[in-house]
Order: structure tokens, then C-alpha cells, then sequence
């Protein structure tokens, strides 16, 4: 019987990716939801077809991406956004359960409903103050603060989306990370499966 699935969110440089490091290095192999997309949007033949007609022929020059033609339609309207997600989502969420993973990675898990794709058991957010996860963004992408700040106010707001998970891991450069992932690992493999809608305790607690 395939174990119950688990998400990792967090928004952009609170520092998930690096939590998921320290997850494989125990033996955790993470699913990596924009990878992914990105190579389903290559090798599936029904999401190429999908995505022509919803964005254009030009979408596709052969069986390659012209990631241009997509950045624009995306960006387009909100409507345009999220005409793409519901059509590449649902592909993600399909390969996802039908792999050998049991943990997903996704940025925007809430803020693009992909929760509601798939069945997950526990959510994990891993948190970051503000003024870190600015910091970690202009240092990886060499932009300034004020765009850095752009890139996280497009996303759900840090207390939501903690609100909204079973767990959260402060990755804030100063509490160990090492000691929250041990214990987070601890917990889940000793937890029952919840009740439907139900929420289990922080593991900083």
C-alpha cells in the first residue's frame, strides 16, 4: 500500500529546496512540481495538444516549447494564468501519483489550489522572516530589494499558508534546521492518519 502523501511549501526564498536537500540526504527523494511541469510540457503529447489550442499553434515550434510565446499569454491576464494551470496541474498531480514518490515540493501549493489535486496526508511549510527570504532572493538572483519584494508580495502571505499546513519548519539561518528535520521525520512516521480537516501539532512545539 502506497504511503500517504506529504507537500513541502514555503514561499520563494524562505529555503525549501534546501530543506528537501536535507530530506533526501535521510533518503527522502522529493518531487519537484516546476521540474516537472517544465518536462511534461516537453514529452507529453496530450499536454502539448492541450496547450495549443488554449494558447496557439505557435505555442510549440515542433515538439519544443517557445517559452516567449507562454511567458506572454501567462502574463496576459489572471484568467489567461490560470487557464494554463488547469490544464498543466492536473498532468502534474496525475504523474505525481502515479510515480513512486510520497513527498511533493510546490511553491504555490495554496495559492494555485493544487491541495485539492491530490490527496495529501500532512502539509509542511517551511518559514522564513521577510527580511531573510529578501535577502536569499537578491543574493541567488542579483536584483534589488525593491523587486525582491515584488516576487514575494505576488505570492500568498507567509502567515496564510502557515495557517493552512500541519507543520512548519523556521529556516531563519539562526535555529538549527538539522534537529526541526529530525523531528518533523519523527512525527510523521509516528502519527496516525488524521480525521478529515483535521490539523496535528507543530513540531517546534
Amino acid at each position: 500500500m502506497k504511503q500517504p502523501y506529504i507537500a513541502i511549501t514555503g514561499g520563494i526564498g524562505s529555503g525549501k529546496s534546501y530543506v528537501c536537500r536535507l530530506l533526501a540526504q535521510r533518503g527522502i527523494r522529493v518531487y519537484d512540481c516546476d521540474a516537472a511541469a517544465k518536462r511534461l510540457m516537453r514529452t507529453s503529447a496530450t499536454l502539448r495538444s492541450q496547450l495549443r489550442q488554449l494558447v496557439g499553434p505557435q505555442v510549440y515550434r515542433g515538439c519544443i516549447l517557445q517559452k516567449r510565446v507562454l511567458a506572454e499569454f501567462l502574463l496576459a491576464s489572471e484568467e489567461n494564468k490560470q487557464a494554463v494551470n488547469d490544464v498543466v496541474h492536473p498532468a502534474v498531480a496525475l504523474d505525481f501519483m502515479q510515480s513512486d514518490y510520497q513527498w511533493l515540493e510546490s511553491a504555490i501549493l495554496f495559492d494555485s489550489g493544487f491541495q485539492r489535486r491530490v490527496p495529501f496526508a500532512r502539509v509542511v511549510c517551511v518559514s522564513a522572516p521577510e527580511d531573510v527570504r529578501v535577502s536569499r532572493i537578491m543574493a541567488r538572483d542579483a536584483i534589488c530589494r525593491e523587486r525582491a519584494m515584488e516576487w514575494i508580495h505576488r505570492q500568498m502571505p507567509q502567515e496564510q499558508v502557515e495557517a493552512q499546513s500541519d507543520f512548519v519548519i523556521l529556516n531563519d539561518g539562526i535555529v538549527p534546521l538539522e534537529p526541526q528535520v529530525d523531528k518533523l521525520i519523527r512525527q510523521l512516521d509516528s502519527l496516525p492518519p488524521p480525521p478529515a480537516g483535521s490539523k496535528v501539532s507543530n513540531p517546534r512545539s
